[in-house]
């Protein structure tokens, strides 16, 4: 089963210094058809006004995944960790038994990114916080794996996850292979998964589906988010 969720169909919130958009309910945006999918709790696509941010805040027993597409982020937090992210770059924070942290963007320019919360498969895990970047290269005939739970990826997850990503030149086609339910987002561009058009800022959910075929429209970039089957998709 595949199901488009179309960016111009996205609700959030909207700030002085904040324009976002939820895929799922999130803080004050409630959506009964849209809590999750399966382990994949939230996927926030924020834009942040230059000098502002969010300010410290606790998290607890989350996978932190942000990725950032334009400008850059910093990153500070209560064990030391601290880092500038900037566009082309992933993080990850664990927050396992406790953290709190700030992320503000310093750079003269709009900030663009994607945060994505993922539930854990333990809880009271020691809290950590690690970076890596996109790859550059175009993907050819497959996506590139940057996130696993299971070792053999850049970034490691407390949860069986997976996260593939890819920059796409036009007439590109890739057969995708899942493991779980997957959800594709398309950050840049416009692609076709399966028979099902979806363009700049859609969300794909991904569910029964042992494989998808994805054809590349236009020069694009997408990123799979692969979760365990535990509980239908909403």
């Amino acid at each position: 089963m595949i199901r488009r969720y179309a960016f111009s169909d996205l609700d959030g919130a909207k700030r002085r210094w904040l324009n976002a958009k939820h895929h799922f309910s999130f803080a004050d945006y409630y959506h009964p058809e849209r809590l999750c999918h399966s382990e994949l709790m939230v996927v926030n696509d924020d834009r942040i006004a230059p000098y502002t941010g969010f300010d410290t805040h606790p998290h607890r027993d989350m996978e932190i995944i942000t990725y950032v597409r334009e400008g850059a982020i910093s990153h500070q937090d209560d064990k030391g960790n601290k880092g500038r992210t900037a566009a082309g770059s992933i993080q990850v924070m664990s927050a396992g038994t406790g953290i709190h942290h700030l992320e503000y963007n310093l750079e003269d320019e709009e900030t663009s990114l994607y945060q994505i919360w993922i539930k854990p498969a333990r809880n009271g895990v020691t809290p950590r916080w690690e970076i890596a970047e996109f790859p550059k290269s175009p993907a050819l005939n497959k996506l590139q794996l940057v996130f696993s739970g299971n070792g053999g990826a850049p970034l490691q997850m407390q949860q069986n996850t997976r996260i593939f990503v890819g920059h796409l030149n036009k007439d590109t086609k890739i057969e995708h292979l899942i493991e779980g339910k997957a959800y594709l987002l398309i950050s840049k561009g416009n692609i076709v998964v399966n028979d099902r058009a979806a363009n700049k800022g859609d969300g794909v959910a991904i569910s029964h589906e042992i494989a998808v075929n994805i054809t590349v429209m236009s020069d694009a970039e997408a990123l799979v988010i692969e979760v365990p089957g535990l509980q239908d998709a909403r």
